[in-house]
């Protein structure tokens, strides 16, 4: 049987779930899809865990029927604020320098950057290495076979909240299914989205869903600063409910199909009718208006963005610009807007390299579930059946071989 692998993208607004396998010229084919609205999260946290359950099995009964497969297991995305990260540096002797660096080194060196306060509250998701250097030679992808006294690694750590991480695995386990793995949902993104060219010479990922815009920078080849920002598209939603005094379904309806945050590039003349609350009958109203609304929204975005760029350090080091994942990233000129607020080149991300049912999920909202899917069959188990990886055991203590996927190349 082909290798198969299932992804569960737990968002805010929808939940996707994704069966891929690899076909014969080893390339990701998708061959089931379950979308389903979600309900009982808010940004990117379970806060009802009956009716997230509810949600995520809808999901995952439709990619079920699609497919004809049944699911036991999956590497479920993670995302929300409690999710933080940082930079840690662990240095280990490897000997006399009269033998060659082995993985045991690298996995001593790496253990050894973990050696950080953590509160018990809290859990390492990923430790990604990011550089090496050996007798004070920086720069170095792969020390596995040098030879050397002292070997130090650069690593990029992320946490999350214990309590957040298990309520989100009940959820999923409540469907019937167990979570091989926690994914940081902007590190599957990249995995989707991103070019190998672009990782080197350093570039941002945006991913604005509905509850969160997640935020990494990858630079020469791997990630160097990660944050989770409070604000997503149903900030945008919610304020043209508020503005236009309309209930909140039809002022995402709204968004989606006229909404535009660049003012001057719309008509003003032009009027949209809207339900509104207490009126029977549709009211009309600006376009422009609409436009005036949103554009506040999203500036506020993108200056968060911005100041996450700026408080990374990396500010003016990143050529290959900016790159739009996530429903959001869909609303008319708001790739514009990100470009002549941030003085970035900005492009919207479109997975890459996958076949199958590839129309259905080639938009930048489903940037996340393709790299789930990607991850999976890059660094998990080779599974015999969709999902059949190794089980919920090492969710929590599994870093090791997390380690060792992680080594650049």
């Amino acid at each position: 049987m082909e290798r198969t692998v299932v992804g569960i993208d737990v968002g805010t607004t929808k939940i996707c779930t994704l069966i891929g396998e690899v076909d014969e010229e080893d390339r990701l084919c998708i061959v089931g899809v379950g979308v389903h609205p979600a309900h009982g999260l808010s940004k990117g946290v379970v806060v009802n865990v009956e009716e997230a359950t509810r949600s995520i099995a809808a999901s995952i009964e439709k990619a079920e029927r699609v497919s004809g497969y049944r699911i036991e297991s999956a590497y479920v995305g993670l995302a929300g604020k409690h999710i933080s990260s940082l930079n840690s540096r662990g240095v280990v002797a490897v000997g006399r320098g009269d033998r060659c660096i082995t993985q045991d080194d690298v996995d001593r060196a790496i253990e050894a950057a973990q050696a950080i306060a953590v509160p018990h509250t809290r859990e390492i998701v990923h430790v990604i290495p990011r550089s090496y250097t050996l007798d004070g030679q920086d720069g170095v992808r792969d020390p596995i076979g040098m030879v050397g006294f002292r070997l130090e690694v650069e690593t990029h750590i992320v946490t999350g909240a214990v309590a957040s991480m298990r309520n989100l695995a009940r959820c999923v386990e409540n469907a019937n299914v167990e979570v091989n793995d926690f994914i940081l949902q902007p590190l599957a993104s990249a995995g989707a989205v991103l070019t190998p060219d672009e990782r080197e010479m350093g570039v941002v990922l945006v991913d604005a869903g509905g509850g969160t815009t997640d935020v990494a920078i990858f630079v020469d080849g791997s990630i160097c600063h990660s944050e989770v920002l409070p604000v997503g598209g149903n900030n945008l939603s919610h304020d043209l409910s508020v503005g236009l005094r309309t209930p909140f379904a039809t002022a995402e309806a709204l968004k989606i199909e006229h909404g535009h945050v660049l003012p001057e590039m719309v008509d003003p003349e032009e009027m949209i009718e809207v339900t509104a609350f207490g009126d029977d009958e549709p009211q009309s109203v600006s376009r422009l208006e609409m436009a005036h609304i949103l554009e506040a929204r999203a500036e506020e975005m993108f200056a968060m963005v911005l100041n996450e760029i700026k408080r990374s350090g990396y500010e003016g080091l990143l050529p290959a610009g900016l790159v739009l994942t996530g429903g959001t990233a869909n609303l008319q000129s708001f790739k514009e807007l990100g470009r002549e607020m941030l003085q970035l080149p900005v492009r919207v991300g479109r997975v890459r390299n996958v076949s199958g049912l590839a129309d259905a999920v080639s938009g930048p909202a489903y940037a996340t579930a393709v790299g789930l899917l990607q991850w999976g069959l890059r660094y998990g188990p080779s599974d015999k059946g969709p999902g059949s990886g190794g089980g919920r055991g090492g969710i929590f203590q599994r870093f090791k071989e997390i380690l060792k996927a992680f080594l650049p190349h």
